[in-house]
């Protein structure tokens, strides 16, 4: 399973992976009924998450709507953290991860409007780079791992900056290697094989590093680094499988 899973990953393009691969993972599920394990997501149980990753991760994918670790991260955090579930919002999801979408768009208290360059699950066809709303548009913005995907991420991040309402807020995560004291980017490097090398994906274009947050404060935000995970009771953190070192990325206008 990890060796197939591994495969998928580096060599299936994203958008045929987001509109197959939950077919066949939930019949997977069936497999891995228990409950040692918890999707706060989807509230389903098993009695282990699937591996996931290039290096495949142990216990890392919920075989029922395909949240990995910092997805669930994310939902707790919304729930305990935030006015996502209780206030009236208009939200901006880039790149909307499919265990989000059903949860999100059944909320009677969002107009929630998803966009992507290529996704097939997202409403609007947008480019990042040129988010075709007017500026002060939008309460929420969720934008994550797709920085260290695009051309420029600070005209991106000035873009999500611009169609924020005044005192909206965001969550931009990217993965961030904390060993490195600065990002390394080369957007003119198109071989796959070096782009992996140098930034471990084959579609990344920078590497960030720990200077993330000062990153995304070039674009005016406020940006609040929480590592919120690490307040959490660890029973919490085992039932629900969670990353200790996943930052969530808090950013206001």
């Amino acid at each position: 399973m990890k060796s197939l899973i591994s495969f998928a990953i580096r060599y299936i393009p994203r958008k045929y992976l987001q509109l197959f691969s939950h077919y066949l993972l939930r019949i997977t599920a069936l497999f891995y009924k228990g409950d040692q394990v918890s999707c706060p997501v989807c509230e389903s149980t098993f009695r282990k998450f699937l591996p996931y990753g290039r290096k495949a991760r142990e216990n890392a994918l919920c075989p029922n709507c395909l949240a990995l670790e910092r997805h669930r991260l994310m939902y707790l955090y919304l729930k305990e953290k935030t006015n996502f579930f209780t206030d009236q919002l208009k939200v901006l999801h880039v790149a909307p991860e499919i265990c989000f979408l059903d949860k999100f768009e059944k909320l009677t208290n969002l107009d929630y409007i998803t966009g992507d360059i290529e996704s097939p699950l997202a409403k609007v066809k947008m480019d990042i780079h040129q988010i075709p709303f007017e500026e002060n548009t939008f309460d929420v913005v969720f934008c994550n791992h797709v920085m260290e995907h695009v051309e420029s991420d600070l005209k991106s991040l000035q873009e999500i900056s611009r169609v924020l309402k005044p005192n909206g807020w965001a969550i931009i995560q990217s993965p961030v290697y904390y060993d490195m004291a600065e990002t390394i980017e080369d957007t003119s490097i198109t071989d796959p094989a070096l782009r992996e090398k140098l930034f471990g994906q084959r579609d990344h274009v920078r590497k960030y590093g720990a200077d993330y947050a000062d990153r995304l404060r070039l674009s005016g935000l406020k940006v609040t680094a929480d590592d919120w995970v690490k307040t959490l009771p660890k029973d919490i953190v085992h039932r629900y499988a969670l990353p200790l070192s996943e930052v969530i990325y808090y950013c206001q206008k």
